[in-house]
């Protein structure tokens, strides 16, 4: 028997093709939204009393093990008492759109320790791990005993040269704290890592990050022919119903 598709079968269709097109479509915007998913913005960093006043390391990026993280904050912990001078290390994984690692740094500074007396003898070292930017935040009583070049050296130098041969990022910041200590504690500077050249093969492995927007390329156009093929498959379906 002959199958007759009436208007309010058409209207059916209808609203299914415009509510399948709207779905793909939140979809596909919500895919282009994520592909820099995990951004930090300073908001999303807990106030210091949440942490405890005794967390010296905030290793939101997952690039430090356990056993060199628990060595650093000893350290920290060491020179805090020793010293009065506060020393944190905190590493996350993306910027938000728009910031730079010195206004994030800057930031989160003052979200931490708001009052110049409270800035006095504070130091917070930033890294993020999506573009290996570093920045150094010091109080004015940490100037008077580390000036400022040496701050500067130690976060571009003595941890981004172990991170840029490498990614060794436990080295990075295990020689940052002991640099840090040295020159806090009234001792001389030990100055930055001696690079070393050495011959270094081009790898052929894509980075996370590579892999990620790759991913996600893929996904978009996917969803976009799909959004295109479905819609339009489903419609000379019933039209063939229809005839």
């Amino acid at each position: 028997m002959k199958q007759i598709f009436t208007r309010s079968g058409q209207g059916a269709l209808q609203k299914y093709l415009i509510g399948l097109f709207l779905t793909l479509s939140l979809i596909i915007l919500g895919t282009i939204n994520s592909a820099p998913a995990f951004a930090t913005g300073v908001y999303e960093i807990p106030s210091l009393s949440s942490l405890g006043a005794d967390s010296w390391v905030l290793d939101r990026s997952e690039v430090l093990s356990r056993i060199n993280e628990g060595t650093i904050n000893s350290k920290l912990a060491d020179l805090a008492q020793n010293t009065g001078t506060e020393v944190r290390f905190v590493t996350i994984h993306r910027l938000d759109y728009g910031e730079t690692i010195e206004s994030f740094t800057t930031q989160l500074f003052d979200k931490w320790f708001p009052t110049p007396e409270a800035q006095a003898n504070q130091v917070l070292l930033v890294l993020d791990t999506v573009t290996n930017t570093t920045a150094i935040a010091t109080g004015a009583e940490v100037e008077t005993v580390m000036a400022k070049d040496i701050a500067e050296s130690v976060a571009q130098e003595t941890v981004i040269i172990p991170i840029q041969n490498g990614n060794k990022y436990n080295q990075a910041f295990l020689e940052a704290s002991d640099r840090l200590v040295k020159v806090l504690s009234g001792g001389e500077d030990p100055g930055a890592p001696v690079i070393v050249e050495t011959a270094k093969a081009e790898s052929t492995f894509k980075s996370a990050d590579e892999t990620d927007v790759k991913n996600s390329t893929i996904w978009v156009i996917a969803l976009l022919v799909a959004a295109t093929v479905i819609p339009m498959a489903t419609y000379y379906f019933y039209q063939g119903f229809s005839n």
